[in-house]
């Protein structure tokens, strides 16, 4: 029998807590909720959490904060509730590690579409991409291990991904040496169109380049094909 997943969410507000925890539940999921990071921190350490929903504008630790300190011992998906009309803060959150981002006011049902599509992103690989037999996939001087889903250098330095990193970076690596523009990649990661003003996939290719050393000025792994998109131009290897 099939375990329900755990959801997180992290509000202040004690309605919409209320309100988003009867509605998972009343959909499949098993939901716990938090008031702010200390909360937060609490039941992470004692229950297991399969996605985190965090409010940005927490009282003492934002959102912004709590997710950037989850993300460097974890890869729990986040998806970031931010202030509509806020695209900075939408920008933010993502470079803070967060999955997917959503505006408020939203209706719950909004919310559960973008939880089962963040969950099914990160519990399955999509089928386009490499065996379940595959365990590491090599390119340059790096590792990526696709059981620990991290990076390992050639002086064996591990290096955390967040979901969202090792979702791009699994994209790139199962089609080297071809160009995928912003349209592709957003579809391929995140399963959603892109509109003209979403930096998602810029900024989690940005992010991608400081875990590889890779220089955003003349970068040599991932690198920008002007007016066309990103491409991985590097030779990779699949081992089992």
């Amino acid at each position: 029998m099939e375990t329900a997943a755990h959801i997180l969410v992290v509000d202040d507000d004690h309605e919409i807590r209320t309100l988003l925890a009867e509605y998972l539940d009343a959909n499949g999921f098993r939901t716990l909720m938090a008031t702010n990071g200390s909360d937060m921190r609490k039941v992470l350490s004692e229950t297991r959490v399969d996605l985190v929903v965090l409010d940005l504008t927490l009282p003492g630790e934002d959102g912004l904060t709590l997710c950037r300190n989850l993300r460097a011992d974890s890869n729990i998906p986040v998806i970031m509730l931010t202030a509509r009309g806020e695209p900075l803060d939408r920008i933010l959150g993502l470079e803070m590690g967060a999955d997917d981002y959503l505006s408020k006011p939203f209706e719950p049902r909004e919310l559960f579409a973008r939880i089962r599509s963040v969950l099914r992103r990160t519990q399955a690989l999509p089928p386009n991409m490499a065996s379940p037999e595959a365990q590491q996939i090599q390119f340059g001087h790096w590792t990526l291990d696709l059981i620990a889903r991290h990076l390992v250098n050639h002086d064996g330095l591990v290096v955390a991904l967040s979901g969202a990193e090792y979702r791009i970076l699994k994209v790139f690596l199962d089609h080297p040496n071809r160009v995928l523009n912003r349209d592709q990649l957003l579809e391929l990661t995140q399963g959603r169109e892109s509109d003209p003003f979403d930096r998602s996939v810029d900024i989690q290719i940005s992010r991608l380049r400081q875990k590889l050393g890779d220089d955003a000025r003349t970068p040599v792994i991932i690198k920008t094909v002007r007016n066309e998109g990103y491409v991985l131009a590097t030779a990779v290897t699949v081992e089992s």
